[in-house]
């Protein structure tokens, strides 16, 4: 991108900015670095209320090396965040974090080519417009991309922390582990897991039917699952085997609840799907065997009862799809 079509896009912003926000009491602004729930400087959005724990925009987001991500625009990818509302004294406040004065940055921690801007941000309930801090003045290859496109997990897997993994569908079975001979990257398990807010779909869609998902959906969804301890060998293997490299799934942070009614609240990894299909598929029998018997092993009897019932919707409406082409 050129100087002078930087220009022109901050001076579209900065008129955007002020005609569509400024009187607002509120405002959406989208997440992705150091002010996320998981990370240093959440105090920055403390009272505010987030909207969406997983969403994404497009962009490109790179590594400054100083601690902090940028987003560029264009790049042909997606970054991921959280979607929070917060009063316009919170906005001011991040605007002075960022450097930024009246949509564009003048001084401050980050490079005077940063700005805000309103763009689309994609939650799994729908489309939302919202405030993302922007970097559009990077020029290609300054930066260091970071992969898959996640700030919290970047940061994680480079200081190799040990992490909570939260295995919500086939992976909570170890008779799997044993097969692949890794079940002794297994054994911390910490036992079952709830994920308030969140519905299980089967939503990636294969030759031979559905692969399990996670979708935030609000309302009174959760999903149960086991909870695992994990270190750098055990992420190695689960990104291996989730397809993370061939965009699959993604590696992801939830907030879960463990211990005794899943009182105590937690960060732990988990894994969602990319390329999210809006019709569900049944899953297929051997892949429906492992989260049985993984299931079988955490869940509650309301929950198993439920996602009993949810399979044989997704079973009889396939049925009725197949009934209907004969």
């Amino acid at each position: 991108m050129t100087d002078s079509v930087t220009d022109n896009v901050m001076d579209s912003v900065k008129d955007n900015v002020k005609d569509k926000a400024m009187d607002k009491r509120s405002a959406l602004v989208f997440v992705y670095g150091n002010a996320r729930r998981s990370e240093g400087n959440r105090k920055l959005l403390k009272g505010a209320e987030r909207v969406a724990e997983q969403c994404w925009t497009a962009g490109k987001l790179h590594d400054t090396g100083e601690g902090y991500p940028v987003l560029c625009p264009g790049g042909g990818g997606f970054v991921y965040g959280e979607l929070f509302r917060v009063p316009m004294e919170t906005l001011r406040l991040l605007d002075a974090w960022e450097g930024i004065r009246d949509g564009a940055c003048e001084t401050g921690p980050r490079s005077q080519r940063s700005l805000r801007a309103l763009q689309p941000v994609f939650t799994d309930r729908g489309e939302e417009l919202a405030y993302v801090y922007l970097y559009p003045g990077a020029k290609r290859g300054e930066l260091p991309s970071i992969e898959h496109g996640d700030w919290a997990f970047c940061r994680r897997e480079r200081e190799r922390e040990t992490l909570l993994y939260f295995a919500y569908a086939s992976c909570m079975d170890d008779e799997r582990f044993r097969r692949a001979k890794v079940d002794h990257l297994f054994r911390d398990c910490l036992g079952r897991g709830v994920l308030r807010g969140y519905d299980l779909r089967f939503s990636r869609r294969a030759k031979d039917g559905g692969r399990a998902d996670l979708a935030e959906l609000g309302g009174g969804g959760w999903a149960e699952g086991k909870v695992y301890r994990i270190g750098t060998e055990a992420l190695e293997y689960l990104k291996k085997r989730e397809g993370v490299h061939a965009g699959h799934y993604r590696p992801a942070f939830v907030e879960i609840g463990v211990g005794p009614g899943g009182r105590m609240k937690r960060q732990a990894l988990t894994f969602l799907v990319v390329r999210k299909s809006d019709v569900e598929s049944p899953p297929p029998p051997g892949y429906l065997l492992e989260i049985r018997r993984g299931g079988s092993t955490v869940w509650t009897a309301e929950y198993a009862l439920s996602f009993e019932r949810k399979l044989l919707a997704l079973q009889t409406e396939a049925a009725a799809a197949t009934d209907t082409l004969k």
